[in-house]
């Protein structure tokens, strides 16, 4: 027969490995959901992005529309402060003509041969 005896460290070093291998599972498992935990971070962030690519394209459309309005605007208080100027141009002229000032006593010399002053009352 064989002289076989048995390894006294073997059952020690069986049990080390069998830990070893347990250690390696577990770190695999926090490796895979980590992994997972990336993808749904990776995820989220894609969307935030699209979101916030959106409100970006929301912005400018909205800022050349306020662009548009303001240069519409601007062209309206143009007109309107050149139809102030006439208004105002024609009331000095109207005033002047229909309503002379009290301090001219002066009669007005008639138009037409014939007629008589205007006597203001």
């Amino acid at each position: 027969m064989l002289n076989w005896r048995r390894d006294p460290g073997y059952e020690q070093r069986v049990m080390q490995h069998e830990q070893r291998i347990l250690l390696h599972d577990q770190q695999m498992l926090l490796h895979e959901q980590r992994m997972n935990e990336n993808r749904i971070a990776i995820e989220r962030s894609k969307e935030r992005t699209k979101q916030i690519e959106s409100e970006i394209l929301r912005v400018r459309n909205d800022s050349e529309r306020i662009a548009k309005e303001t240069e519409q605007l601007r062209q309206e208080n143009a007109k309107l402060r050149q139809l102030n100027a006439k208004e105002k141009a024609l009331s000095a002229s109207i005033k002047r003509l229909c309503f002379p000032p009290e301090s001219s006593s002066t009669l007005q010399a008639p138009t037409e041969p014939g007629s008589k002053p205007f006597l203001p009352s």
